[in-house]
């Protein structure tokens, strides 16, 4: 800790406030690049094997059936967006269906084309865990560990494999996390800057930050995660608290006179700019070619689906016209009820979604292939890895102990974006819901558990002194080191385990029928 320029001890002056160590990241970068692109490397070869593999001879498989050809006929109508309503389910905005279309430019409507782009954003996930985990705990050791997580996790594996929009999404969302702990530590630097200055009183409030890029980008990715689906907007208001509360801590921890008022006024309005007003140009802005095109969807309703008079015939007619389309997005949704007669026999509800109790069956296929003498089964689900997935609740516990009892301001973050994408389901228990919708979990799911795992190593590599000799020098129990270090590699191991024994049913490999009923390891799997 250091202590406050100019203050002097010998002078008889009060002891100087302690403030944060000035350490704004893991130190050691050049380990810290080798690692990451091992990682990247192992994560881009799981990803891309086999990429092509399963279809629906040659067809795309599930909810594929919607997005891959929206994508193709966006990118064969030229004008890059929907136009045609016969494809029905226009009911997401547009962002994630262009990177499916671009994927399907370059490599063709085919397996790979469809699946390319979620492919590189399930890499982008790996690299960007171990990217956040390594700065939220200033170490490479535990970021690693997070990559390797983030590589077995059979979620975000399969959902990297599919061409749909959750990890589209899912890979905006971690990137605005990203930023957003990136500008902690930005910001953090300033400050610490200021206060060996000797200026941190220079106004009751606090310095002045200047433009923080970092929270602009975040900005950009929250609102190309609204741009993707809707859901985007509970992650704009989770995010918002955490910078907000972030910034406060910040000031406090620089011993800020008003850091409250100092947030309010310093802070709160570019935040509000960056990560709320922001988000909604971007998702607005991702409608110009709507407003561009004479044939996209909806969009000339003023005189048809829409009268021309009433209180809001000043509104232009392509704004009214919108506010259709968007409407139609919300009746739709809002329809999907079970109370509607809606079902379906892999719905899942959300108090399910931590510990994976409820999967989805994505493909399934029963035929002669080298199985021996009997047929295989060729299935792929997404499930959750137990070895991730089962620990969810004990990790959320603990994240909220460690932020309630130390104020832990990692576990708070990942609490804060875990909460963010399963409490708002809780409000519509009645709506039609699936396991994919928490793929958006499992990013901060491995960031909790390798959180957890760096815990469990730091507290046994604290330095103590013997009870019999309480003024000796401090030392290291060697063997609390050893047990901590054994657990944590064996855990590590168990989910590389559980990941090997789980890639025939998340690849849809052929395997006997005995092989699958050994993978069904509850009912509710089945």
């Amino acid at each position: 800790m250091l202590d406050v320029p100019g203050t002097s001890e010998d002078l008889g002056t009060a002891p100087a406030p302690i403030i944060p160590e000035p350490v704004f990241g893991a130190a050691d970068r050049t380990r810290g690049l080798v690692v990451g692109l091992l990682l990247t490397l192992v994560a881009a070869a799981t990803r891309l094997w086999n990429l092509s593999h399963p279809t629906d001879q040659g067809t795309p498989v599930f909810d594929e059936k919607h997005y891959v050809p929206q994508a193709w006929q966006i990118l064969s109508g030229a004008n890059w967006i929907e136009d045609n309503p016969a494809y029905g389910l226009v009911v997401h905005p547009p962002v994630a269906k262009w990177l499916l279309a671009a994927g399907e430019w370059m490599f063709g409507y085919g397996p790979v084309g469809w699946r390319i782009m979620p492919a590189i954003a399930g890499i982008a996930i790996v690299v960007m865990v171990y990217r956040v985990v390594r700065r939220l705990t200033r170490s490479t050791l535990i970021g690693a560990i997070a990559g390797v997580f983030a590589i077995c996790d059979s979620v975000l594996f399969v959902q990297s494999r599919m061409g749909m929009l959750d990890i589209l999404q899912t890979v905006f969302i971690v990137a605005a996390f990203t930023a957003l702990i990136a500008d902690r530590d930005q910001v953090r630097a300033r400050i610490d800057k200021v206060y060996r200055e000797g200026r941190i009183h220079d106004s009751v409030y606090g310095p002045r930050y200047g433009f923080r890029w970092y929270r602009f980008t975040a900005g950009i990715m929250l609102g190309l995660t609204c741009g993707t689906k809707w859901s985007g907007i509970y992650y704009v208001i989770a995010f918002g608290v955490l910078a907000v509360a972030l910034d406060v801590a910040t000031r406090k921890a620089y011993h800020v006179r008003r850091p409250w008022r100092g947030t309010l006024v310093r802070d709160v309005l570019p935040a509000g700019m960056s990560l709320a007003v922001l988000p909604v140009l971007i998702y607005l802005a991702c409608f110009i070619p709507w407003f561009n095109s004479e044939t996209s969807v909806y969009r000339y309703e003023v005189g048809n689906a829409i009268g021309t008079g009433g209180p809001f015939s000043w509104v232009p007619g392509a704004w009214r016209s919108l506010w259709y389309y968007e409407s139609g997005i919300l009746e739709f949704h809002a329809g999907l009820t079970n109370a509607a007669g809606n079902h379906h026999p892999w719905e899942s509800k959300p108090w399910t979604w931590p510990m994976s109790l409820r999967p989805m069956l994505y493909a399934i296929d029963n035929g002669p292939d080298h199985c021996g003498a009997g047929e295989c089964v060729r299935a792929q689900m997404l499930i959750g890895s137990p070895a991730l997935w089962w620990p969810a609740v004990p990790m959320l516990l603990w994240a909220l102990w460690r932020l309630v009892t130390r104020r832990d301001w990692a576990h708070g973050t990942v609490l804060v974006g875990y909460l963010a994408g399963i409490l708002p389901w809780f409000t519509s228990i009645d709506r039609q819901m699936y396991f994919f919708y928490a793929t958006a979990l499992a990013p901060f799911l491995v960031m909790g558990l390798a959180l957890c795992c760096g815990d469990l190593l730091r507290s046994a590599a604290a330095r103590v002194r013997p009870r019999h000799a309480p003024d000796g020098p401090a030392t290291v129990r060697t063997e609390r080191r050893t047990l901590a270090i054994l657990v944590v590699s064996v855990y590590i191991a168990l989910v590389i385990a559980n990941f090997v024994w789980l890639w025939p049913i998340l690849t849809a490999s052929p395997i006997s029928p005995e092989q699958w009923h050994n993978q069904i390891w509850l009912p509710s799997w089945g």
